[in-house]
């Protein structure tokens, strides 16, 4: 996409972390589809898996889904609402999960 755009998700100090899911606070980002997710974080002490609405729900996902793992993933956001959980122990269940509408 041409006019698709770049987003670091959290900070660029902290990035992908606990308590995430209040992410983009007061920022007012308009997502479209298309538009990249960047994903910062320690490899080794998280991931990021893309998940559907019960999943998220659940904090959980199919045993064939994506994981990531690189520490700096890029995720291509689908029309609609798009979903990420981390797949670490407890991470979930303590916050580290985000939703993001992309239109």
């Amino acid at each position: 996409m041409v006019d698709a755009e770049s987003y670091f998700v959290g900070d660029r100090i902290y990035g992908w972390d606990f308590n995430i899911s209040n992410w983009p606070k007061a920022k007012a980002f308009t997502f479209k589809p298309g538009d990249e997710l960047v994903f910062t974080y320690e490899p080794g002490k998280y991931d990021v898996v893309p998940v559907n609405d019960i999943e998220y729900d659940n904090c959980g996902h199919a045993l064939d889904s994506k994981v990531y793992r690189s520490g700096n993933d890029k995720i291509n956001l689908v029309d609609g609402s798009n979903y990420f959980i981390s797949d670490f122990p407890n991470h979930c269940e303590s916050g580290m999960k985000l939703r993001v509408f992309a239109k």
